[in-house]
């Protein structure tokens, strides 16, 4: 599902607080450049490194003033007084190095993860779809250990990369729709969303969808509250 604008802006202000303007900062995994603009507009000297080609080619529209490489995560290189790893984590085969290289080559590591499903208004979204899933007792449910969304777990992941954790705050963004159909066109289109309309047809999940978000309807439109979790932590000594 595509996030609506300006999502990130209370979550990338906590990852920068107190971090002084002409600071280095080098964002791993830095996607479309979104959180790379918002670290150049408060007077950072940005790097943004990832994977894709096609996202550092974004990243370059969105903030001309930052250098942009392509890397590893799990791989980096030279030296910053801030290494960001904002909602990256999760997708990376290996947080515990990827981790361990933020804190090797930066002054300060600040990494983000989602809360808990149920800490979230986006859980929502699975309780609309719900009545048209199978069973949960034919869903497949992942193996291994906790998420990174368990706090006990984020902060035990961080130990065991080298970091000593300076903090773990807790940040609530509000995720504004502006109509039914910015919050509902994205989530039709999702695998889950297809398959739902597949077995009950488009409009039922619509109307599903729409009763289920009406309590956060505000102003003609709907504003979710969703909360992350931000790690403040050096390398330890």
């Amino acid at each position: 599902m595509t996030d609506p604008a300006g999502w990130g802006e209370p979550l990338y202000e906590r990852v920068l607080a107190d971090v002084p303007a002409g600071s280095t900062v080098l964002d791993v995994g830095c996607g479309p450049g979104v959180f790379a603009a918002f670290a150049l507009a408060r007077g950072m000297t940005v790097t943004g490194l990832d994977s894709s080609r096609e996202a550092l080619s974004r990243a370059e529209r969105t903030a001309p003033g930052a250098v942009f490489t392509i890397g590893d995560a799990h791989q980096l290189a030279g030296s910053y007084d801030v290494v960001a790893l904002v909602q990256v984590l999760a997708h990376l085969t290996n947080p515990v190095r990827a981790l361990a290289e933020a804190g090797r080559v930066g002054g300060r590591v600040r990494a983000t993860v989602w809360g808990r499903e149920e800490e979230s208004d986006l859980r929502l979204f699975g309780a609309a779809l719900e009545p048209f899933l199978p069973p949960r007792s034919q869903r497949r449910t992942p193996a291994g250990p906790p998420p990174l969304t368990d706090p006990a777990r984020f902060r035990r992941i961080a130990g065991l990369a080298g970091l000593e954790v300076v903090g773990l705050a807790e940040v609530r963004s509000p995720f504004r729709y502006p109509d039914d159909e910015s919050l509902v066109g994205p989530l039709l289109a999702s695998d889950l969303g297809r398959y739902a309309a597949a077995r009950a047809g488009a409009e039922a999940v619509r109307e599903a969808v729409l009763d289920t978000f009406a309590p956060r309807r505000e102003a003609g439109g709907y504003v979710l509250t969703n909360l992350f979790r931000v790690l403040d932590a050096v390398a330890r000594g």
